[in-house]
């Protein structure tokens, strides 16, 4: 997991379950290429796969890669300066979006009183979402006009993606600001949340 595309690879599969075709498409890379590192990473023991038909599905092979994935994700974080500064750089200054834990959201889904929309896209949503969520895949933000249309104003709105470094739940909330509704950032994605005991729904 030394390479950037490799890294990429493990959190899109850390969504759920990709085909090559699928994975290419999502980290923005050739067939070929996607297809070496998906091999190199089966090799390692990282990446398993299920056959269906012609098409070969890709999966991370246990629940121990994603924690391994995790942890390596947050060690380079916390040690490494330039991490921050990258993630900066790409994600924008983030210091105007509200952030909501996952604790926090735990006790008020059990509550009920607010809205929540998942921005990934839509394989993702239907390969494991939060209970309840909407979703609005990113390049469909639009259908969040007619989502706020629905909602009342005094009706709080969370939004979500892959995780701590996913720029789509950033996108969702300043297309909301610009049309004068507020909402806020889950910290985390929908993996940390499946790997702290969090419930999961599967498909629409």
């Amino acid at each position: 997991m030394a390479s950037g595309r490799r890294a990429e690879i493990v959190e899109v599969l850390a969504q759920g379950e990709r085909t090559v075709e699928e994975t290419a498409d999502a980290i923005g890379q050739s067939l070929a290429n996607t297809s070496h590192h998906l091999r190199t990473l089966a090799r390692a023991g990282l990446v398993a796969t299920r056959r269906d038909g012609t098409r070969i599905h890709y999966r991370l092979a246990s629940d121990q890669v994603l924690d391994s994935w995790l942890a390596l994700r947050r060690l380079a974080a916390e040690q490494l300066d330039d991490v921050e500064d990258l993630a900066r750089a790409y994600l924008g200054d983030r210091d105007d979006l509200e952030v909501i834990s996952r604790a926090e959201l735990e006790t008020r889904l059990r509550d009920g009183d607010l809205v929540l929309i998942d921005v990934r896209p839509e394989s993702e949503y239907e390969a494991g979402h939060l209970p309840g969520a909407i979703s609005i895949p990113p390049d469909r933000l639009d259908d969040l006009d007619h989502l706020v249309s629905t909602i009342p104003p005094d009706q709080e709105i969370v939004a979500y993606c892959r995780g701590p470094y996913c720029v789509f739940a950033d996108d969702a909330i300043r297309h909301l600001a610009g049309q004068g509704r507020s909402a806020t950032r889950l910290v985390e994605g929908v993996p940390e949340w499946r790997r702290g005991g969090g419930e999961v729904e599967i498909g629409r």
